[in-house]
C-alpha cells in the first residue's frame, strides 16, 4: 500500500545559465543551519570543480540536503547550460518537484524553456523563484507575465499554471511572496514554506519489493562506481543482495551485494545502514552499474521506465600527439592512456559517446556541443594528458532518404547599432531569422533557427562584432533537412616555415601578413600555425629568421622594431579557429594550432588532390 513520507521533500533547482541557482542553494544551506555559525563558507559552495568555479557555471548536478523545521529537503543543483542538458534530463526523475529560478531582469531565456519543458512533461509541480530582485533594472511583474506565457506555450496543466511565485534576492538572503516586500524581507522563510506546501511528499510502498532508479553515477578510486537515485518502493540495507536490471536491456540481470549505503546531510555523504521510500541514496559495490539501471529485489526484479537521453550532435577526433614536441610536456601521452581516460569519462557522463576509429591512436568523441567537449578537453589537460583534437563536426542522420542536420535556436541580445552585422553574419551561415523585437536598455532581441555547424567558429566573431556587448544563447532545436554548404573561415593561416625559436626580426616581418598568435621566444616547429593571414589561403612565414650579420646597421636599430601585441587564444578560440586540415595540440602547458600535414610539400600535394 502506497504511503507518503511527509518528513521529506525532493526538489531540483532548474534555470537558465547564470540566473542564480547555485547562489540560491548556498543561501538555503546557510539559513537552514547546515553550517556552523563560525564556519567560513566560500561562495557557490556547490560548484566544487575548479573549472566550474573559474567559469561560474555548473557542469555536474550536485546533491545536498537541508532541514527546515521537521522536514528534510533533498536538493539537486542542476546545470543551466544547454550542453549539459543530459544532466538535467536524468536528475528530474529523482525529484517530486522543481524550483524554477528566473532572473528578474533577463526573464525567460532559451534554457529556461528547455528545463521547464522537461519538468512539465514529467508532470512535476513548479515553484517559480524570481531571483535578483535587488537589480536596479529588475522588472518582476513583466517577468511573471513572460513565465505564464511560457507555461501556456508549453501546454501546462491548470495545476501547473497555478504555480506559486516567490520573489527573492539569493545574494542578500531575502525572499517574499510580493515583489515590493522582497528587499525588506528578513530571510528566505517564504521560499522554504512555499516548497513545503506546494511540492508533494514522495510516496511509495515501503513493504513492496525494492525499486530504485539510478539517475546519477559518481566514481571513486577506492570503491569504484557509486549509483545515486531515489528509492521508489521497498527498502534497502547494507549487505542486501540486489538485482540490476534495465528497461532498455531485457537481457541484463546482475546480482550484486550492497557494500555501503549513503544519504546526503548538508554537503556530506553520511553512511547509513538502511533506507526506505523517498530517500535519495548513494549505493556502492556495483562495478557494472549505469545510468538508467534499476536496483531491484532479487525475487522480483522489475525495471523502472526511463527516457533515453538525447543523442549527441557534435563530434571531434581525439588522437595521440605526434608533433615534433610530443611527449615533452605531458604526463599521459600514449593511446592506452588516452583510451582509458575517455572510457573512464563514460562512467559519469551519460551524454558522451566514445568510438574507436580505423586508426589505433585516434578516437571519435561525440557530445552535446562545443562547451561540453571543451570542458572535457580542459579537464584532461589539467590532469596531465597530452593529445590532439580535430575541428568539431556535426552529426548528420538519414530520415526517409533525406540528409538531416541538427538545428539550434539562437537567442541574441545586442545593442541596436550591431544588429545589422549580426544579421549579415548569421545569414551567410544559413541562419533564418524568426523573430526580432526591442528588448530592455536599448538592446534588440533576435531569434534565429540556424544549423549547428553554422555556429561553429562564430562565437568569437560575435564578440568582436558586438564589441563584447552582445549575449548569445543557443539550444538544440531538432533536426531539419540539410540547409546547404556554409563558407568556412575566409582568412588563411600563417604557418611556420622552420623549427626553432621565434625572434623579433622574423615576427616583425610576419606581422605585416596578418595577426600573430605567438610572441618572441616561443618555440615553433615546421607546420605550426603562428597567426591568421589577412587574406584567403595559407602563407608560410619564417618567424625564426634573424637579421644577417653582414648587414650594416646603425647601433640601436633593432630597438626600433615594434611588435603588435599577439593574440592569446583560449581553448575554445583555438577549436573555433581551426579548419578541416588543422589540429589543436593540447598539453598541460601549451595550446598550439598545427597543420595535420606538417611537411609543406605533402600539404601542397594533398591540396591538389
Amino acid at each position: 500500500m502506497k504511503t507518503k513520507r511527509e518528513d521529506i521533500r525532493n526538489i531540483a533547482i532548474i534555470a537558465h545559465v547564470d540566473h542564480g541557482k547555485t547562489t540560491l542553494v548556498d543561501e538555503l544551506l546557510k539559513q537552514s543551519g547546515t553550517f556552523r555559525s563560525n564556519q567560513v563558507i566560500r561562495e557557490r559552495v556547490m560548484d566544487s570543480g575548479d573549472i566550474e568555479r573559474e567559469r561560474g557555471i555548473t557542469i555536474l548536478s550536485k546533491n545536498t540536503s537541508v532541514y527546515y523545521e521537521h522536514t528534510k529537503i533533498n536538493i539537486v543543483d542542476t546545470p543551466g547550460h544547454a550542453d549539459f542538458g543530459g544532466e538535467v534530463e536524468r536528475v528530474l526523475k529523482m525529484v517530486n518537484g522543481v524550483v524554477l529560478v528566473v532572473d528578474a531582469y533577463e526573464g525567460a531565456m532559451p534554457q529556461t524553456k528547455f528545463v521547464l519543458r522537461n519538468a512539465l512533461s514529467l508532470g512535476l509541480p513548479v515553484v517559480v523563484c524570481v531571483n535578483k530582485i535587488d537589480r536596479p533594472e529588475a522588472r518582476p511583474n513583466e517577468v511573471v507575465d513572460e513565465i505564464l506565457e511560457l507555461f501556456m506555450e508549453l501546454d501546462a496543466t491548470d495545476e501547473q499554471l497555478d504555480s506559486p511565485f516567490v520573489f527573492a534576492s539569493a545574494k542578500l538572503g531575502k525572499a517574499a511572496l510580493d515583489p515590493d516586500e522582497a528587499l525588506n524581507a528578513e530571510n528566505m522563510k517564504p521560499l522554504f514554506d512555499t516548497i513545503i506546501e506546494h511540492i508533494p511528499a514522495p510516496e511509495g510502498d515501503p513493504d513492496a519489493d525494492l525499486q530504485m532508479l539510478v539517475t546519477t553515477i559518481d566514481y571513486n578510486e577506492y570503491v569504484g562506481k557509486i549509483g545515486i537515485g531515489k528509492i521508489e518502493n521497498g527498502s534497502i540495507k547494507v549487505n542486501d543482495e540486489v538485482a540490476i536490471v534495465n528497461i532498455h536491456d531485457p537481457q541484463k540481470l546482475d546480482k550484486i551485494r550492497v557494500t555501503k549505503l549513503y544519504e546526503y546531510e548538508g554537503l556530506e555523504r553520511i553512511e547509513v545502514n538502511s533506507a526506505t521510500i523517498g530517500s535519495i541514496v548513494a549505493v556502492s559495490g556495483m562495478p557494472d552499474i549505469h545510468i538508467g539501471d534499476t536496483i531491484a529485489a532479487v525475487e522480483n526484479p522489475v525495471a523502472i521506465e526511463v527516457n533515453k537521453i538525447s543523442e549527441p550532435t557534435l563530434a571531434m577526433t581525439f588522437s595521440v600527439n605526434d608533433s615534433p614536441f610530443a611527449g615533452q610536456e605531458g604526463k599521459f601521452v600514449t593511446s592506452r592512456h588516452l583510451r582509458d581516460r575517455l572510457m573512464k569519462e563514460l562512467n559519469t557522463d551519460v551524454s558522451l559517446k566514445v568510438e574507436e576509429t580505423d586508426i589505433a591512436e585516434a578516437f571519435k568523441v561525440s557530445g552535446r556541443g562545443e562547451l561540453h567537449l571543451s570542458i572535457l578537453i580542459e579537464t584532461m589537460r589539467r590532469e596531465g594528458y597530452e593529445f590532439q583534437v580535430s575541428r568539431p563536426e556535426v552529426l548528420f542522420k538519414e530520415e526517409n532518404g533525406k540528409r538531416m542536420e541538427p538545428m539550434e535556436l539562437a537567442t541574441i541580445d545586442v545593442p541596436e547599432q550591431y544588429v545589422g552585422a549580426v544579421i549579415e553574419k548569421l545569414g551567410t551561415r544559413r541562419g533564418e531569422m524568426i523573430n526580432m523585437q526591442p528588448s530592455n536598455g536599448g538592446y534588440t532581441r533576435l531569434e534565429f533557427n540556424i544549423p549547428a555547424r553554422g555556429l561553429i567558429g562564430y562565437r568569437n566573431e560575435f564578440l568582436t562584432d558586438t564589441h563584447g556587448d552582445g549575449i548569445l544563447n543557443t539550444i538544440f532545436n531538432g533536426y531539419e533537412p540539410y540547409k546547404g554548404d556554409i563558407v568556412s573561415r575566409p582568412q588563411g593561416s600563417l604557418v611556420a616555415f622552420e623549427t626553432g625559436e621565434a625572434v623579433t626580426y622574423g615576427l616583425f616581418n610576419a606581422q605585416e601578413r596578418g595577426d600573430l598568435f605567438i610572441g618572441a621566444g616561443t618555440k615553433v616547429y615546421c607546420g605550426m600555425v603562428v597567426g591568421r593571414n589577412a587574406r584567403t589561403g595559407d602563407m608560410e612565414v619564417n618567424v625564426c629568421k634573424k637579421k644577417q650579420l653582414t648587414n650594416t646597421r646603425a647601433s640601436g636599430s633593432d630597438d626600433a622594431l615594434k611588435l603588435t601585441p599577439h593574440i592569446v587564444m583560449s581553448l575554445e578560440q583555438c577549436i573555433d579557429f581551426i579548419t578541416d586540415d588543422e589540429l589543436v595540440e593540447v598539453t598541460p602547458e601549451n595550446l598550439r594550432i598545427r597543420k595535420k600535414l606538417l611537411d609543406p610539400v605533402a600539404r601542397r600535394k594533398a591540396a591538389r588532390c
